[in-house]
């Protein structure tokens, strides 16, 4: 492909990611970049998404502009070509990259580990652990990776691919911009382990929830934020069906679902008929049907938009109709209510502002140092 017109891509250091972070929260501004954002060069959208800040590091500027940084200009443009490519033949290809890249990013760092399908002296990999499990996208970070490469061989790291690709995603659906600093290195292991003891469940409760971000350095505030991701994609009723036909080992639904709403999830996800789900009277329904429910569903016919990245998760949760338990767990406590009330009364904008720093935040989690090594050619292979 011609990437002569295509933008920049630089290296940054841990220290420009905090200061950006710090600049970022003082005064958050937000632009429409789809609009211009491909009129512009890489420097511009850093220096102008961010209206009225002083987010623009003007020594940074000066790097760039001396090719101090600059290691394969071409990058960021390519992965959103590509990124926009995939999505328009498969609007799944958004929600599977923002997922893939929570969940790699939750595991030391954002690493790519979870794109690796091989580990060192062959043990299990990341995407062998139950968390995992119904991960998607691995495919389409393999064709951007390729297409990457094709420009600037050896260079870019699949980690800054998936961070890359996740918030073009996020952008295709109606989401914030948000800048990110590149320069991540990949992963020389896979982490089976951590990702079966670390990735929070849907099962969660509120507070094992809250305690599972904090102890990677989020806030309950940041915690609801991050979250409301869910608003995009659907939810696999393989998560849903314990919730709705054994919950808590009880043989009866979770008694928190109000019943039209448990009707309508056990006719989604089992093709259980009213007749036929055991609310408590000795009945049992057999999961059969294997499919995935969007958040927007579970509040029609009442909303009429569709599947784009808005605040109707939060909506939702206020209705009790949280598709996860973990979800729904969030109106229990009275902080995490208080935060999902505010998101949902307003037009969209305390939540997007408050997602773009989130992401910023997820997106800059830094790996095990030890096993940092150079790009991989291949994103599911060890060099």
């Amino acid at each position: 492909m011609d990437t002569r017109d295509l933008g920049g891509y630089s290296w940054v250091s841990g220290a420009h990611i905090e200061a950006y972070a710090r600049r970022f929260e003082d005064d958050l501004r937000f632009l429409e970049y789809r609009s211009a954002a491909e009129q512009w060069q890489d420097a511009d959208i850093w220096k102008y998404t961010l209206a009225g800040t002083q987010f623009w590091d003007e020594k940074l500027e000066k790097e760039l502009a001396e090719g101090q940084l600059s290691s394969c200009r071409n990058a960021e443009q390519i992965v959103r070509q590509s990124t926009r490519s995939l999505f328009a033949g498969d609007p799944r290809t958004a929600p599977q990259l923002l997922r893939l890249l929570f969940h790699d990013c939750f595991v030391h760092g954002c690493d790519g580990s979870v794109l690796l399908e091989e580990n060192i002296e062959g043990g299990r990999t990341e995407r062998d652990a139950i968390p995992n499990q119904t991960l998607r996208g691995f495919d389409k970070i393999d064709f951007i990776k390729d297409i990457v490469e094709e420009a600037c061989p050896g260079v870019v790291s699949c980690a800054d691919v998936l961070v890359l690709a996740a918030r073009e995603g996020v952008l295709l659906t109606g989401g914030p911009f948000y800048p990110v600093v590149t320069g991540r290195k990949d992963s020389t292991r896979s982490y089976y382990e951590t990702a079966e003891e670390e990735i929070p469940s849907p099962n969660h409760n509120v507070s094992t929830t809250l305690a599972s971000f904090a102890s990677k350095g989020f806030s309950p505030r940041e915690t609801v934020s991050l979250l409301g991701a869910h608003n995009i994609g659907s939810i696999d009723c393989d998560f849903i069906r314990t919730r709705i036909l054994n919950f808590s080992g009880t043989g009866l639904p979770d008694p928190s679902i109000p019943t039209d709403f448990l009707i309508e999830l056990a006719t989604s996800c089992s093709g259980t008929s009213r007749s036929g789900l055991n609310v408590g009277s000795g009945r049992t329904s057999t999961a059969t049907a294997s499919t995935a429910i969007p958040y927007y569903q579970a509040l029609l016919p009442l909303l009429p938009s569709g599947n784009t990245f808005g605040t109707h998760y939060y909506g939702a949760l206020l209705k009790g109709r949280g598709l996860l338990f973990s979800d729904q767990q969030l109106m229990y406590d009275r902080k995490t209510t208080k935060l999902v009330e505010a998101y949902a009364s307003d037009d969209g904008f305390t939540f997007k502002r408050d997602f773009a720093r989130v992401m910023m935040k997820l997106s800059s989690l830094s790996g095990s140092l030890s096993d940092q090594g150079p790009p991989r050619l291949q994103c599911s292979r060890l060099n």
